[in-house]
């Protein structure tokens, strides 16, 4: 079970902090902007206004009335996140004074992944288009090892999800065109903590305290309309609903009443993919210069909390998130070369998703600076290739565990408090190719 950034800690006198990591390494929380390749080389600006190819549709529906023909496009993205915490836990802040204290850190905890992706788009007519797309919008994963001297606090998290789209839309007249889709969503999640070195109960590091994961299957929707104000300028704007997966497993663990190893406890989890809407215009300056850009808005504030309800009608609560709405805003510049060659480049801030207080060792969340550059090749008159290099520097930030919350509370008097900082960057590189019948 892979994923971003989610986070979760332990639960009564043990913890789980199941925090899937979309470690600072792509947009907030553990959400996915890597839709395709074209857009990396722009640091994903204007995209809810651009129509490349049929990688269009992913961020804007109604983008497919830009679109001539049947095109293909397919390609993936490689995200190599570099991020690392370190600090101290003071066992003086356990049930047992007595413990001592611990150095804690890990580095490079997140795992590097590769994220493919697949679109199709036909013109019907000239009023009618229509879409099938396949990525995630969701996904990373985190291991900070069982060796972390912090690990009551969580040491392992991972969300996936995997998506197909099947997308609709019509062309007003010369100036509107609207659009939208129906999102099926496949889920699969972990989360899991461990006991540190040093613990009241005197139990080998490494034990399990909470360990939890489950799947599962829901359904989404998505909406977008662009507005043509004249030849050269466009706006565009997109919505996509929140997601609910109820995520069905077992569970294991001390944490979760369960003292035998190989102790298992049926139940499910709630993990919310938030709902999402953009703003972007398209701007062509000259021939061979355009700007473009776009405001991302995340309604994050919905993710609350991590509950586990069991199948014998009992519930634990693994982590109090209190999450925020997360903000981006991005600027990008397209330039035709030539003919066959087109070049991009654009800048992006990401706001955190999580205040000082709610940051969390496993979901190590800041603030980004996205630095973008990509190229476009015309290979002949029906296929173009694209290639695009991010570079992003996450803002270092405190973390303070517990946060006050009753859960991490009972994760604090197993191991005592850890205090640290995160620090971290990532890179991506994407290509793409774009096929035109």
């Amino acid at each position: 079970m892979n994923n971003n950034k989610n986070r979760l800690s332990l639960a009564i006198a043990l913890g789980l902090l199941g925090s899937v990591a979309s470690t600072n390494s792509m947009a907030a929380g553990f959400q996915l902007a890597e839709y395709s390749a074209t857009g990396l080389g722009r640091a994903y600006a204007g995209e809810a206004a651009i129509a490349d190819g049929a990688d269009a549709q992913w961020r804007n529906v109604a983008m497919l009335t830009y679109l001539e023909g049947t095109q293909v496009s397919v390609g993936g993205i490689y995200v190599n996140p570099n991020i690392d915490v370190e600090g101290n836990v003071d066992g003086s802040k356990s049930l047992n004074p007595s413990i001592g204290n611990n150095h804690a850190s890990s580095e490079d905890f997140a795992d590097a992944a590769f994220i493919p992706n697949l679109y199709v788009s036909h013109r019907v007519n000239q009023q009618l288009a229509i879409g099938f797309a396949v990525g995630t919008n969701y996904g990373m994963e985190t291991n900070l090892g069982s060796d972390f001297n912090a690990s009551h606090f969580g040491n392992e998290a991972s969300v996936l999800t995997k998506e197909i789209n099947v997308n609709m839309a019509y062309q007003i007249n010369n100036q509107f065109s609207v659009g939208g889709g129906i999102r099926y969503v496949m889920g699969e999640g972990s989360f899991g903590a461990t006991m540190p070195t040093n613990n009241v109960l005197n139990a080998p590091q490494g034990t399990t305290l909470k360990y939890m994961e489950g799947t599962d299957e829901t359904w989404g929707w998505q909406v977008g309309t662009a507005w043509q104000l004249n030849e050269t300028n466009r706006i565009g704007f997109s919505y996509k609903s929140e997601v609910k997966l109820d995520l069905t497993g077992h569970a294991e663990g001390m944490g979760f009443g369960l003292m035998a190893p190989g102790m298992r406890k049926s139940g499910s989890m709630e993990l919310v993919m938030p709902a999402t809407a953009e703003l972007a215009s398209y701007h062509q300056l000259t021939d061979k210069m355009a700007v473009h850009a776009s405001f991302n808005w995340t309604d994050w504030s919905a993710f609350e909390k991590l509950e586990a309800e069991f199948n014998d009608g009992t519930s634990s609560m693994v982590k109090e998130e209190h999450w925020e709405d997360n903000y981006r805003l991005a600027v990008g510049g397209t330039y035709q070369l030539n003919q066959k060659l087109t070049l991009r480049s654009g800048v992006a801030y990401d706001t955190s998703a999580v205040s000082d207080k709610n940051r969390t060792i496993t979901i190590p969340e800041t603030d980004r600076l996205w630095l973008s550059i990509g190229a476009g090749y015309d290979w002949s008159k029906n296929l173009s290739l694209d290639a695009g290099f991010t570079y992003i520097i996450a803002k270092d930030a405190p973390i303070t565990e517990s946060r006050g919350y009753e859960s991490d509370d009972a994760a604090q008097a197993v191991g005592g408090e850890f205090t640290g900082e995160t620090t971290g960057n990532v890179w991506l590189v994407g290509v793409q190719a774009n096929y035109r019948f």
